[in-house]
Parts: structure tokens; sequence; C-alpha cells
């Protein structure tokens, strides 16, 4: 399933406009705010497709049967561009355990690209709810690397990604590598540049949040 957020109006089109307006983007905290709210709502939607049960609830004045998540869930991000729209995330499940991977694009003299790991921890994923978020779905090469690092702590028993803005090549292997997978995007865009970065994207979403590399 691949569920597109801007394939119906919300206000959601207001946050992604200003994710990729040049103007706007020159105050990170507007920028990492931004991708948390879409962050947020995607949290909401994923919830929709979650199992529940039946949990009694005590109140002071008695006894509420409530609907409540019935599997683990796990949040999982690429720092550093991940964090903001883990923190969304975060925001809806507060109880979710949490997996981090350290990843970055490094360009050789040659002008080719590849995807450098340097970090990964992860809570167990057995049985549990797996969402992975990301938010630049470019070639899909930087998710699928994290999702094989991820394969060592278990199998999921239901595998969401999520990102706020793909390309269609990006959509295709993702859904090629992880035809099980629920896809997530806030929305979609045609064209990559020979560095592979979205047209006409946002930019480079972690030095936008958090300030240029050196």
């Amino acid at each position: 399933m691949h569920f597109n957020l801007t394939s119906f109006n919300s206000v959601a089109n207001q946050f992604i406009a200003e994710l990729r307006d040049q103007h706007i983007q020159k105050d990170r905290l507007r920028f990492r705010r931004n991708l948390e709210r879409i962050g947020e709502i995607l949290a909401y939607e994923i919830s929709r497709t979650l199992e529940y049960h039946v949990v009694p609830t005590e109140t002071p004045l008695g006894v509420a049967d409530m609907s409540l998540p019935k599997r683990r869930i796990v949040l999982a991000t690429v720092l550093r561009a991940g964090l903001p729209f883990h923190q969304g995330m975060l925001n809806f499940f507060d109880q979710a355990d949490n997996s981090f991977i350290g990843a970055y694009r490094r360009e050789h003299k040659n002008g080719k690209l590849e995807i450098q790991l340097d970090y990964v921890g992860s809570a167990d994923l057995n049985d549990a709810v797996l969402i992975m978020a990301d938010p630049m779905l470019a070639t899909g090469a930087s998710v699928n690397m994290a999702m094989q690092q991820l394969a060592r702590y278990g199998t999921p028993a239901v595998v969401h990604i999520a990102c706020v803005i793909a390309s269609n090549a990006g959509v295709e292997a993702v859904k090629k590598a992880h035809p099980k997978a629920y896809l997530w995007t806030g929305t979609v865009d045609e064209e990559l540049t020979a560095k592979s970065y979205i047209v006409p994207g946002l930019g480079d979403a972690g030095d936008l949040a958090f300030g240029e590399k050196s």
C-alpha cells in the first residue's frame, strides 16, 4: 500500500510548501517544526492501520473499555536529517521504542556517490510494528541499507516506511525491495539530479535543519 498525503487537500500542503520555500527555509526552527508536523500527521494516518485490542481503563467513576494498539511500536530513523521527522512521530507514539542509524552520502573524487554507514542502535524488532522514518526518499539507497542493518535485530510483524518528499524512482525502489511494507509519503516528485537530489524537492534536509556540514 502507498499512501500519499498530498493526493488530497489538507493543511499538510501548507507545511510542505513552507519546507520547500527557499526564503522560509532560512528559519531553521520553522523548518524543523514543519518536518515534525508532517511526522505527526503521518503518525496519525499510520495509527489507523494498526491492530487494536480492548483494554479496561479505570476512571475515578468506573471502568471504560478502550481500544489500544496491540503490538509494540519501534520508531527508526536515519541520523541526522531524520531527527525532527522522527520526533513528530514520537510525539504521537510516545511509548514507542526507538532505533537509530547513522548514515550519510559520501561523494568520491570521480563523482560516484555511496552511502556511508557509521552507527546502528536498535530495539528488539521481533513481532513489533517497525516505522522507518526518513524525510527524503531519493534513490531509496539509504532506506534500503537501513532496513538491511535493522534486520539483524529481529523480524517485525509489520513494516511502515515513511518520508516527507519522495521521488518516483525512490518509491519504485522501496516497493521492489520491500513489497510487503506500507509506504507513506508527504508528496512525490518526478525528477532526480545527477547527484540524486530530488527536483523540485527542497534541498538538503539535514543542512537546512541543523546547519551545513564542514
